[in-house]
């Protein structure tokens, strides 16, 4: 993987952190969040068989099809409505929000703010 960035080690450590205290189980699985400069994917994830159940980003074509949104926070919670929509076909209610050592702040919280206003429950 090469030589880390400060930044780089701060983020493994918060990540670190949080997972510690989160684990999906097949009745609550971990809705988990990953966010780059430009795109942003959610994934439903059951850790004790290392499944994933659902997922989105910013590159599925649902979202590409749905036309211009006014920026990247407004899309993140489109994806999040997105996953929830998704999980929720496979029989999914209820999950564990895992915010892979982001700041719950803008896009992160707009993804978890789409999967609640569509019916998941944390």
């Amino acid at each position: 993987m090469g030589k880390l960035s400060l930044k780089q080690k701060t983020h493994e450590k918060r990540k670190k952190r949080v997972r510690k205290k989160l684990f999906g189980t097949q009745e609550r699985p971990r809705l988990t969040v990953f966010r780059s400069a430009k795109h942003i994917y959610a994934q439903v994830i059951v850790d004790e068989t290392g499944q994933t159940i659902a997922g989105a980003s910013t590159l599925d074509k649902e979202i590409k099809d749905h036309g211009e949104f006014s920026g990247k926070v407004e899309a993140a919670q489109f994806v999040g409505k997105l996953v929830a929509q998704r999980a929720k076909e496979k029989g999914v209610t209820s999950v564990v929000f895992d915010r892979n050592g982001f700041k719950y702040h803008g896009r992160v919280k707009a993804v978890s703010t789409g999967a609640r206003e569509d019916g998941l429950e944390f």
